[in-house]
C-alpha cells in the first residue's frame, strides 16, 4: 500500500508540475477550494486539492486566519435549506427526503476536508492545519464551528479500527525513536543513553498507536516497566543503577508515562484503546502479570491549592499523602468532574485510585506540580466496567480504603 501511494504520488507530483497542467498561481485559495467541491473528476481533483494544501502551508498566520474565516463564511450550512430539508423530510420521510436533509445540515467545508484528503499523506496535513487552528481560535471564537468540523471527520478517520499498535524498541527506526524524545511529555528523555534504559532492557516496554496514513507519526505512546511489586519512586524507576527484573518474574506492568503526540489531535481519545491493547498483549505475553498499574503525576494539585488558598502542607510525608488523597477524591471542577486532568482519564477509563506516595517525584516539574507526590491508578480488570459506569453516571470516584482513609485524615484549615 505504502508503495503504490508513493508510485501515484509521483504521477501526481509529475502531473501537477507539467505544463498540461493550468498555470493557478494567481488564483486565490477560496477559488481553488470552489472548483474542488465542485470537480467530479478524481484525478483532476486530486491535483486540484494538491494545490489547496500546498497553498495553505505557504500562507502566513494572517492568510491562514483568513483562510479559516472563509471557511467559516462561506463553507458553513444554510439554516434555510435546513429548514426546507426538514419540512419536506416530515411531510414526506423516505430515502430521499432523508438524503436531502443530511446533505443540507452537513457544512460543505467537511466535504472540502474529505477532498483534499485523497491525496496521498494528506491526512498529517489536515492534522497540522487542525493544529493551527486550535491555536486561533482561543483569539476567534467563531473558528470553534470548523472545529467542531474537524473533529467530527477525524474522530472516523481516526477510530480504533484504524490505529495500529506497535512496539518501539532499540531497534526501531532511530526517525521513530527521535520523535518518543521529542514527544514524551511527562518524564523528558535526557539522552539517547536515557531512551536505551527505557526500551532495551527486558524489564521495559514501549507501544505507540500509527494511522497507516501517518505511518511515521506516533499518535499516542505508552512506558511500561516490568517489576515485582507496585513502585512508589518514578526516579528509583528510571534510574539505570536499578537492577533488571527479568520479565517472566516480574508480577507488575506499571504505566508510567503516557504521551499524546500530536495537537492537531487533541480532544481524539486514544488512551483508553491504548491501555486495553497493552494489557491485553502483556497478559497474553506473559501470564503471570497480576497486577496492571500507574505511576502518575498529579499536575493540578499545586494550582489547585494555589487558586483555593489550601496551604501545601510542608511536613511529613503522611501529611503530603493525605493532603493529595484528599485533592484526588474532593476537589472538583464547576461540572463536578475531579479537578486533576490526570485523574479524570484514568477514571474515565475505569481505574482506581490505588495509592499515594510523597516524594515520588523529586524533579523540578514534579516538585513544582505536586511537591512531588504521585499517585497510583490500578486497573483492575474485573472491576473496569463497574468503574467505569459510576464515573460516567455521577463522577464516582473508585478508590482503595488506604486512600479514602489518608483524605479523611486531612484537617479542615490544610483542606
Amino acid at each position: 500500500m505504502s508503495f503504490l501511494a508513493d508510485l501515484l504520488s509521483t504521477v501526481l507530483e509529475r502531473r501537477y508540475r507539467g505544463d498540461a497542467q493550468p498555470d493557478q498561481s494567481g488564483r486565490s485559495i477560496e477559488d481553488l477550494c470552489h472548483d474542488l467541491l465542485g470537480n467530479s473528476g478524481e484525478v483532476s481533483g486530486m491535483v486540484l486539492a494538491r494545490h489547496v494544501l500546498d497553498r495553505y502551508a505557504a500562507m502566513s498566520e494572517e492568510e491562514k486566519r483568513a483562510f479559516f474565516s472563509f471557511l467559516v463564511r462561506d463553507l458553513g450550512v444554510d439554516p434555510q435549506a435546513i429548514r426546507d430539508a426538514a419540512d419536506a423530510y416530515e411531510d414526506a420521510p423516505g430515502k430521499a427526503t432523508y438524503r436531502a436533509l443530511l446533505a443540507a445540515s452537513e457544512a460543505r467545508r467537511q466535504e472540502l476536508a474529505r477532498r483534499l484528503n485523497q491525496v496521498p499523506g494528506a491526512t498529517g496535513q489536515l492534522v497540522e492545519m487542525r493544529k493551527d487552528l486550535l491555536r486561533m481560535t482561543r483569539d476567534m471564537p467563531d473558528l470553534s464551528m470548523v472545529d467542531l468540523d474537524f473533529r467530527h471527520l477525524f474522530a472516523s478517520w481516526f477510530n480504533r479500527g484504524f490505529l495500529v499498535l506497535r512496539p518501539i524498541n532499540w531497534e526501531s527506526p532511530a526517525g521513530i525513536l527521535e520523535k518518543i524524545i521529542a514527544y514524551e511529555a511527562v518524564h523528558a528523555i535526557q539522552s539517547w543513553d536515557d531512551l536505551r534504559n527505557r526500551v532495551q532492557p527486558e524489564d521495559r516496554r514501549c507501544f505507540a498507536f500509527f494511522h497507516p496514513s501517518m505511518p511515521d507519526e506516533p499518535l499516542i505512546f505508552v512506558e511500561v516497566a516490568l517489576t515485582q511489586g507496585v513502585p512508589g519512586s518514578v526516579q528509583n524507576l528510571l534510574t539505570d543503577e536499578r537492577a533488571v527484573v527479568p520479565a517472566q518474574e516480574a508480577d507488575t506492568a506499571v504505566f508510567y508515562s503516557i504521551s499524546n503526540c500530536q495537537d492537531g489531535l487533541a480532544g481524539i481519545s486514544f488512551g483508553n484503546s491504548l491501555i486495553k491493547q497493552v494489557v491485553a498483549d502483556l497478559s497474553r505475553e506473559l501470564p503471570d502479570l497480576k497486577c496492571f498499574v500507574t505511576l502518575s503525576p498529579i499536575p493540578g494539585l499545586t494550582a489547585w491549592a494555589r487558586e483555593t488558598g489550601a496551604r501545601m502542607p510542608d511536613g511529613t510525608a503522611e501529611r503530603q499523602r493525605q493532603f493529595a488523597a484528599n485533592y484526588l477524591l474532593n476537589a472538583k471542577r464547576a461540572d463536578g468532574a475531579p479537578y486533576d486532568p490526570v485523574a479524570r482519564f484514568h477514571l474515565g477509563n475505569g481505574a482506581q485510585v490505588h495509592a499515594v506516595h510523597a516524594d515520588a517525584d523529586v524533579s523540578e516539574n514534579g516538585i513544582a506540580q505536586s511537591g512531588g507526590t504521585m499517585v497510583n491508578y490500578i486497573y483492575d480488570l474485573s472491576l473496569i466496567s463497574r468503574n467505569h459506569e459510576r464515573y460516567a453516571a455521577d463522577w464516582n470516584v473508585a478508590a482503595s480504603p488506604e486512600v479514602r482513609a489518608l483524605a479523611q485524615a486531612v484537617q479542615p484549615e490544610t483542606a
